[in-house]
């Protein structure tokens, strides 16, 4: 049975996890059959957006682990406790949290910085040869980390994005929703979901992708 460690970033969309990009992760993976703990940095997010009327809630502040422990059932873990020799793969799906939470893309673009817990993972997770998957706009985290072996990843098709993924070292794949960019070599997976699919039936089936080619690489 594989143990797949699933990286949050808060909970909705415009200020953390993709909600339905998370869970359909997670009913991939337990559909698959295999053990999943979920992580998240034990911090301040980046800022707290009202889901209703789109706006920042400028007097409220959340915090990252707390908030991702409303996706993952109370089952939650700090990122500082992350041991890449427990798992076999990490996933990341995304959301704003991705960018605002994990990493600082949404307000430093190509200059982004990532955020020291999850690159350790990272890092410690390739570093053992073990699977990783992006999903959304995480791709980006990818770059920023992997840029230097050069892996393939996808975004979708957004050319300013794609251009940053280009930028800091990786190479960019155009890529359906549906559908998954699979570099075997580098055992980096990424699929667009939300970055460009419009229904929950149009990502279902690159997530569900995206694991099962995770899975058969750890």
């Amino acid at each position: 049975m594989k143990k797949v460690a699933v990286i949050l970033s808060g909970c909705g969309v415009y200020d953390g996890t993709e909600i339905h990009e998370a869970v359909l992760t997670l009913l991939a993976l337990d559909q698959a059959g295999a053990t999943v703990q979920c992580f998240a940095p034990d911090i301040a997010q980046h800022h707290v957006i009202n889901h209703l009327t789109g706006e920042v809630s400028s007097a409220e502040t959340r915090n990252v682990l707390v908030e991702s422990a409303r996706i993952a059932r109370g089952k939650v873990l700090p990122l500082s406790e992350f041991d890449a020799k427990s798992f076999d793969a990490v996933i990341l799906p995304g959301g704003f949290g991705a960018a605002k939470n994990l990493s600082d893309f949404a307000t430093a673009g190509p200059d982004l910085q990532v955020e020291p817990s999850l690159a350790a993972a990272l890092q410690a997770t390739h570093a053992e040869e073990k699977p990783i998957g992006f999903i959304c706009i995480s791709p980006v985290i990818a770059a920023k980390i992997f840029g230097p072996i050069g892996p393939k990843l996808t975004i979708g098709n957004d050319p300013a994005v794609a251009h940053t993924v280009n930028t800091l070292g990786a190479q960019h794949q155009d890529c359906l929703a549906g559908n998954i960019c699979a570099d075997t070599h580098c055992k980096i997976f990424s699929t667009p979901a939300y970055m460009l699919g419009a229904s929950l039936k149009d990502i279902a089936p690159g997530i569900s992708q995206l694991v099962q080619a995770v899975l058969s690489a750890a």
